[in-house]
């Protein structure tokens, strides 16, 4: 009973298949018109306004008087002449509260990171300063908190220190960490000026975890050095060689820096806990690295721990940022070295800037113009590097604060800045005795949030390719180096969309009982596929890259369709059609293989057709057909549906095979 059964279904389906084929056929068939013709002037003209000008940014004149066109473009370059006239004194009273604040995350951050990338630590005050004016006048962020950051600090000192030693020679390496900064900046305005921003986009999310988790891990290595007391430690990132220093200086290591390093560590740890937990307690995180800052230097200064093993920052000049362009260095055998230095942290703090603005500016549903950004953050730097600061950008941690404490306009910088100052000219001998243990504690805590386990997960989860990639930015970053790790995960992923250009996918479509819809025959087990056709998608631009593997992959198909004919005693493909509504794009190369493909076609009895060839590409194939066979309107159809629907006539006692 249940061969019949079986056989019955069989034909029922083959049945309802054929007569679905009839409905087919009597479907209109419309004709593919060539696309308007546009001179080569035209075509370059939208290539490039689409490549450098996807925004638009010009749209806003159309129309408009020229006093009117000036006053906007005026507003385009300087964003606080947008804002700035409807400012009002409502929302000062929250800049100012969010200002503050985050001035009291930004002094002991600043002074800190100052110390990660070897320099003075008044030139992290100095570099809280000066570039958040800036970023204030050319910004279009509301919520970016400006100043130093713990990865580009860290980048900064470990490159330049392999040829200098801040130590046996500080002028030097301070003059070469602004020269890096005047580079970095002035790459990061070119982006912007150039409208080249989509370079930063080879930075794919799962190499920025990678990377900042590795990152991380390598900044908190370091504090070892201050949160154990260590005198002489390893020059080298890496975790073993910081280990291995870690252990083999044992004698070195301080019981009274331990416990305070542990006390305030376990403190700033809880209260960025809580911070996290509880939004609405924002205050409690972001006043923690300041509280710190004065309860231990109380206790320093109370009971003379100097002299019992605790080392302290020392004595800090006092005043405003004293100029530094003459401090620039153009020449010399270490040009090479800080423009190096200056394109990466450069482009890893931008990278950094733009991200954490976007974030914020999602939260509140108001737009951030990329490359706005990139000019801000680009001038500013490049005016810090002439006021004694080194390379600075958004951070995560201070924006958070800012966005938390109700910031409206970028005006809580400038509170913060004017803060920033006061502490310069007047509070600076009120840091000559905090602990260097303190300050490691605070950029711990601080970089603990660059690790993200969830988003980790979530990548695993969805891309394992991906997560490879985030793996080897990691590794590299924590066993190797901080810039090799980069590397290898860009390297990484730059060969994944090599991968996807060379090797296109290809599938084969079958027919969805009861309509014309054609669908991969792997995906819907119910599609069927038609005796006599081979239906095939392609599903990326065609170009010299991948032509010959699309030519080796579609005679494969043809082969494996013919070996399963002979098999099943079925009829012989007299159809290849090709679905080509994902080909975006094709060169020289791909309509030499389409002209190869038909050739090789002719040989074995097989006819060629196109599918909804997308308007550069028909031109272009037609362009390049001499004899016409791509001109003919049995070789181009507009579906798949009517494709079959028009050559099926052609077939004798059309005939289902199921999948």
């Amino acid at each position: 009973m249940e061969p019949n059964s079986s056989s019955n279904d069989n034909n029922k389906m083959q049945l309802q298949h054929h007569s679905s084929c009839l409905e087919i056929a009597a479907m209109e068939v419309h004709r593919v018109v060539p696309p308007p013709h546009k001179s080569t002037i035209e075509k370059l003209k939208r290539r490039l306004k689409e490549t450098f000008f996807p925004d638009d940014p010009l749209r806003q004149f159309k129309g408009q008087p020229l006093g009117k066109k000036w006053i906007l473009a005026a507003q385009y370059i300087f964003p606080i002449l947008e804002w700035g006239p409807n400012y009002s004194f409502k929302l000062f009273k929250s800049d100012i509260i969010s200002g503050l604040t985050i001035a009291s995350l930004a002094i002991p951050q600043g002074i800190s990171y100052a110390k990660l990338a070897n320099l003075p630590p008044i030139v992290g005050l100095y570099s809280s300063f000066v570039p958040p004016l800036v970023y204030t006048v050319l910004g279009s962020s509301r919520d970016l908190a400006v100043g130093p950051v713990s990865i580009a600090s860290l980048i900064m000192g470990s490159m330049l220190r392999q040829e200098v030693s801040p130590t046996q020679n500080p002028v030097l390496f301070l003059q070469l960490a602004f020269t890096a900064t005047f580079f970095g900046g002035l790459v990061q305005a070119s982006l912007g000026l150039l409208r080249l921003g989509f370079i930063i986009d080879f930075l794919s999310k799962a190499t920025l975890i990678g990377f900042m988790a590795g990152a991380a891990i390598i900044v908190s290595l370091q504090q070892l050095k201050s949160l154990l007391g260590i005198t002489h430690f390893t020059n080298q990132m890496g975790l073993v060689p910081v280990m291995s220093s870690v252990f083999h200086n044992t004698k070195e290591w301080s019981w009274q820096t331990i416990l305070m390093g542990f006390c305030f560590l376990v403190f700033l740890l809880l209260t960025r806990h809580v911070g996290t937990k509880r939004p609405k307690l924002f205050w409690v995180s972001a006043g923690a690295p300041l509280v710190s800052v004065i309860l231990s230097t109380l206790l320093v200064f109370a009971f003379k721990a100097q002299h019992h093993g605790i080392s302290v920052i020392g004595k800090l000049q006092e005043g405003l940022n004293p100029p530094s362009w003459n401090m620039l260095k153009f020449h010399g055998s270490h040009l090479g070295l800080v423009m190096k230095t200056g394109l990466i942290t450069g482009i890893i703090s931008l990278t950094e800037g733009i991200a954490v603005g976007r974030t914020f500016a999602a939260l509140k549903n108001y737009q951030v113009d990329g490359n706005k950004e990139m000019i801000a953050i680009g001038v500013m730097n490049i005016v810090g590097s002439s006021t004694s600061c080194y390379i600075t950008t958004g951070a995560f941690s201070r924006s958070a604060v800012n966005h938390n404490a109700g910031a409206k306009t970028a005006v809580s910088n400038v509170v913060m800045s004017v803060t920033v100052m006061v502490t310069l000219l007047f509070l600076m001998p009120l840091f000559q005795y905090t602990p260097n243990v303190v300050l490691g504690a605070i950029i711990v805590t601080a970089v603990v949030g660059l690790i993200d386990v969830p988003a980790a997960h979530q990548i695993w989860k969805i891309d394992k390719f991906d997560f490879l990639v985030m793996l080897c930015a990691f590794l590299g970053v924590v066993f190797i180096s901080v810039q090799e790790g980069l590397a290898i995960a860009v390297g990484i992923s730059i060969f994944k969309i090599l991968l996807q250009i060379t090797r296109p996918k290809t599938v084969m479509l079958g027919n969805m009982p009861g309509s014309d819809i054609y669908r991969d025959l792997h995906h819907y087990n119910e599609a069927i596929r038609i005796p006599g056709f081979l239906i095939l998608s392609i599903e990326a631009p065609i170009n010299f890259a991948n032509t010959t593997y699309l030519n080796e992959r579609i005679l494969r198909w043809i082969e494996e369709y013919e070996a399963e004919e002979n098999l099943n005693k079925q009829s012989s493909l007299r159809f290849v059609i090709l679905e080509m509504s994902a080909v975006s794009a094709i060169d020289t190369s791909g309509t030499s293989f389409f002209k190869d493909l038909r050739k090789a076609m002719e040989k074995k009895g097989v006819e060629l057709v196109l599918v909804n060839p997308l308007a550069e590409v028909l031109e272009k194939l037609q362009r390049s057909d001499d004899s016409g066979d791509f001109k003919r309107p049995d070789s181009l159809y507009l579906t798949v549906g009517e494709a079959v629907a028009s050559l099926s006539s052609t077939i004798k006692a059309p005939s289902a095979n199921y999948v």
